[in-house]
């Protein structure tokens, strides 16, 4: 998975009843473009995030 700042994760809910979430990717820490990744999420939270394979992301 390779993101590059101002692409877009999504993160599929993985449980019943749980929505799926998305954000704007922030910061990349990994090398070569690599999680993890600082993503500032729709609903204002901002957090550190090592997706799993639950996550996509949409490069703009």
């Amino acid at each position: 998975m390779n993101a590059t700042v101002g692409d877009r994760l999504l993160v599929h809910g993985h449980t019943v009843g749980e929505g799926d979430r998305s954000g704007v990717i922030v910061e990349v820490q990994g090398r070569d473009g690599g999680p993890p990744y600082i993503v500032r999420f729709d609903d204002g939270h901002t957090g550190l995030v090592f997706p799993g394979p639950d996550a996509v992301v949409v490069h703009t």
